[in-house]
């Protein structure tokens, strides 16, 4: 499991972001979010561009971060 959570998990603690404060912006469950950032679930495709909107809307540095970390020199 991995890059994502690990990614996520440093974004929510660099830009002080909880778990909670992700799923409400998602509107997901919290459990979701934490089985993410503990790497217990890897987020699909899909929920990883509803990651990246949902932290645009509570910090655009904190979705550009996540993106970089994630895709890195891919994109």
């Amino acid at each position: 499991m991995g890059k994502a959570g690990q990614a996520l998990k440093q974004v929510l603690e660099e830009y002080g972001i909880s778990q909670y404060n992700l799923s409400v912006a998602m509107d997901v469950e919290r459990n979701n979010v934490h089985r993410w950032v503990n790497e217990k679930r890897d987020p699909t495709a899909e929920t990883v561009i509803e990651i990246v909107r949902a932290l645009k809307s509570i910090n655009p540095d904190a979705a550009a971060a996540f993106r970089d970390l994630y895709l890195g020199d891919e994109v």
